[in-house]
């Protein structure tokens, strides 16, 4: 039998028990709410893009964090970030306006080349904003079937959560920008952020497959997504149209320069065109696992990264050549810094190779 004394310690026992839980209950702060905590390893904590801002370096990463620096990537400055959020994209359209996208419907905005950022939009308005913008197409339009199954899908979103990512942005200017996500989602802006509008009518996405990426490779904006999407807008129709490949499998990017657009993702798989997507041909990466990021060498030759760590060159002839490397890590995005060094970001955290 226990004893009285046992007794009282059983209970009191369980009393800290249920005030633990109620104090941790109580001090519960969303993500969307917590600022990124300032850490001595973020430069090594997982990154998942980084871009150039001017001469300035930014890339982003799990936990809000947001690193910047102005020596070419050697040494690096944690930026004040209001969310806790893992972001997923960065981009700069100009030296000092900047955009970062991530998990939870997060979009934020930076004015000062990285250094602090604001908040314009997470995943607990996103839902809101697709049902009163196209309930009011409804509305407006009560013969087109279309409006209330997107104002449903809407409603959908406002009842699960804030738990859908952005997994990419892009602008073209200070002002005209997109962000783009799973399950179709895509939102645009023409006032820098200050306001955004669904575009998932204007994709031609039925099945309402993830947007991976989007980016302009200097004949046109394209999507890239998973079960061989690519999307090309087209500003007479004012429409993401649909761009068929010969690959069914995800695309993870899209990248090119004026008169040819490579498309490169799942288990090794590059195709390049030379028409505007008319016609393809595969480019032998001699990999099985997936190609997660490239950038235009200061050459113009295409370098691929892989979730591994391996590293192509695809020149003028666009064969592929493996590039030999004293050590690797997964990468998961890449940039020129301003100096032609070689910057890679991945779940190691950053580094920078220096300038052949």
């Amino acid at each position: 039998m226990c004893s009285f004394d046992r007794y009282v310690q059983l209970a009191f026992g369980l009393v800290l028990v249920l005030l633990q839980g109620i104090a941790q209950a109580t001090s519960y702060v969303d993500v969307l709410d917590l600022p990124a905590k300032p850490s001595g390893l973020a430069v090594r904590s997982p990154l998942l893009d980084v871009t150039r801002a001017g001469e300035r370096l930014v890339t982003v990463g799990h936990r809000g964090h947001i690193l910047y620096s102005d020596d070419a990537g050697q040494s690096w400055q944690q930026a004040a970030v209001p969310v806790s959020s893992d972001l997923n994209a960065v981009h700069f359209s100009t030296a000092e306006q900047g955009w970062a996208v991530g998990n939870d419907g997060v979009i934020l905005h930076s004015s000062d080349a990285g250094a602090n950022w604001s908040k314009q939009l997470d995943g607990r308005d996103i839902g809101a904003l697709l049902v009163e913008h196209y309930g009011a197409l409804a509305s407006a339009e009560p013969a087109n079937e279309d409006w209330p199954l997107l104002a449903a899908e809407g409603q959908r979103l406002v009842e699960e959560g804030a738990d859908k990512p952005f997994l990419d942005v892009w602008f073209a200017d200070a002002k005209r920008g997109y962000a783009v996500g799973v399950f179709n989602l895509i939102l645009a802006t023409v006032d820098g952020g200050r306001s955004w509008t669904p575009l998932q009518d204007r994709t031609d996405n039925p099945q309402g497959l993830h947007l991976n990426a989007i980016a302009w490779t200097g004949d046109g904006l394209y999507l890239a997504g998973e079960q061989g999407l690519l999307r090309k807008w087209d500003a007479a129709q004012e429409r993401f149209v649909a761009v068929e490949t010969p690959y069914q499998g995800s695309f993870f990017g899209v990248i090119g320069r004026p008169g040819e657009l490579l498309v490169y993702g799942l288990r090794g798989h590059v195709f390049r065109s030379r028409d505007a997507g008319q016609s393809w041909q595969q480019l032998d990466s001699g990999l099985e696992v997936s190609i997660t990021a490239a950038v235009l060498d200061a050459q113009g030759d295409y370098l691929l990264f892989t979730q591994a760590g391996h590293m192509l060159r695809a020149g003028n002839g666009a064969v592929l050549q493996l590039l030999p490397q004293a050590g690797q890590s997964p990468v998961a995005g890449a940039t020129l810094a301003a100096n032609g060094a070689l910057v890679l970001v991945g779940g190691r955290g950053v580094r920078a190779l220096p300038v052949e």
